[in-house]
């Protein structure tokens, strides 16, 4: 009844349907007068495979990897969070489905997981594009929540975090 392939096209549909949403949000950061004190920008995504649904948040952040705060009075800069994408729905499903999805996906989740991120990953990284985001002079990385890599959006490449906080 799923199949990989069906349930990947299915998460490139319903993020394509996010796109210019992502695309406007992210014109409008890449705009913003940042603080001096930031070396570094994640876009961080958060991840609910229950409900398929994602968000992402960008956290401005020093190369001790803490988060930088507008602790001044100066209101055009900013340093801090900002939500990019609500949450949103990356696939659906009618209810009465749902235990059979999860039995299929707990048996293809070596499969599933890497092209999953691949698909997540390939789409904020051209709605970035897109965004002009190229023209950001701050390293700037598409990250899993609480993984241990980043997208290095300029380079087009992952890298360990430990190379990102270096």
């Amino acid at each position: 009844m799923f199949t990989v392939d069906h349930y990947i096209r299915s998460i490139k549909a319903n993020l394509d349907k996010q796109s210019e949403l992502l695309v406007r949000n992210l014109k409008s950061i890449i705009a913003y007068n940042f603080s001096p004190n930031i070396d570094l920008l994640d876009f961080s995504t958060f991840i609910e495979p229950t409900r398929f649904e994602l968000s992402i948040v960008m956290f401005s952040m020093d190369k001790d990897a803490n988060e930088v705060f507008n602790e001044g009075n100066d209101t055009t800069i900013f340093a801090g969070s900002e939500e990019i994408l609500p949450s949103v729905e990356y696939h659906q499903l009618n209810d009465s489905q749902l235990a059979d999805f999860f039995e299929f996906y707990e048996q293809s989740e070596e499969t599933l997981v890497p092209q999953e991120q691949k698909v997540f990953t390939e789409w904020f990284s051209q709605c970035w594009e897109n965004a002009g985001g190229d023209l950001l002079n701050i390293p700037s990385y598409f990250i899993f929540h609480d993984d241990h890599k980043s997208f290095d959006l300029k380079n087009n490449q992952w890298i360990d975090d430990v190379e990102k906080w270096s």
